[in-house]
């Protein structure tokens, strides 16, 4: 995510005239607000670099952002989710305003590598067609994506923003999954999807462990596993099927459900530490 998200800030850069550009970053936020403390975006005469929340606050904070760029002084400005805002979210929000030249965007860059630095891994094992979509979907998500793959055929052409393994045994990649990430698991080989679930569910430390599959494939797994001296009360921290069940199987539409599967499951995650 750090290497398309700096790509993108630099794209942003390389547009914006020579006044520069303007950091609006939220300082204090209290009761609803669309997002919170330490959220920023920038602001160029021509152009927009991530979001402080969208809506006519975000255009009340951009508009004062050009104010800046034309040489207004204002550092800081408090903006009310109320009624005389066309917002009825109820909360209020400090934002603050710093002009930055085009020479002097190392600060900006840190600020994007610290943020992207905390976003949480998303392993996909399986390079097929709804791996390759699922991968697709999550890149535009604050996540890291994973695709581990042993065809090389099936690693070709991927987008940027995704690390690719080509690993002749997947499953020894599970040790290299930092704490915390998500795992889901649709090899073209049910054998080897058993394998790689069953390295994911000795471990204690992973967010989410999902398997594409029906009822059915969820009961064998849970035969074999037991079988081979699996802890059976591991069992219950694996996600099987995957995403939410609706008539258009198309790998696109599956990819955002399993998407949307995972994002809920990191988000309470975060939320709870």
């Amino acid at each position: 995510m750090a290497s398309r998200a700096l790509k993108q800030f630099h794209t942003f850069i390389a547009a914006a005239d020579n006044r520069g550009v303007v950091l609006i970053r939220v300082l204090e936020a209290k009761g609803s607000t669309p997002r919170d403390r330490d959220a920023f975006m920038l602001v160029s005469a021509n152009g927009i670099y991530g979001t402080i929340g969208g809506g006519r606050l975000e255009m009340d904070a951009m508009d004062q952002a050009l104010a800046v760029l034309d040489g207004n002084k204002i550092t800081e400005l408090e903006l009310v989710l109320g009624p005389e805002s066309g917002q009825c979210c109820g909360g209020r929000m400090r934002v603050g305003f710093e002009r930055i030249a085009k020479t002097e965007t190392g600060p900006i860059e840190a600020l994007i590598k610290e943020q992207t630095s905390q976003d949480p891994e998303v392993w996909v094992f399986g390079g097929g067609h709804v791996g390759r979509a699922l991968a697709q979907c999550l890149i535009n998500l604050p996540v890291n994506v994973h695709l581990v793959e042993s065809r090389a055929a099936e690693l070709a052409d991927i987008a940027d923003g995704i690390t690719c393994h080509l690993a002749a045994m997947p499953e020894s990649m599970v040790d290299q999954i930092s704490p915390g990430a998500a795992v889901i698991v649709l090899t073209h080989d049910h054998g080897l999807d058993f394998l790689i679930v069953q390295a994911a569910l000795d471990r204690d430390d992973l967010t989410l462990v999902g398997m594409i599959g029906s009822k059915t494939k969820r009961a064998t797994f849970e035969s074999q596993y037991r079988k081979s001296g699996g802890d059976p009360a591991r069992l219950t921290r694996l996600t099987c099927p995957i995403g939410t069940k609706i008539a258009d199987k198309r790998p696109s539409v599956i990819a955002v459900t399993v998407a949307a599967q995972i994002m809920a499951a990191l988000s309470d995650t975060q939320a709870q530490n």
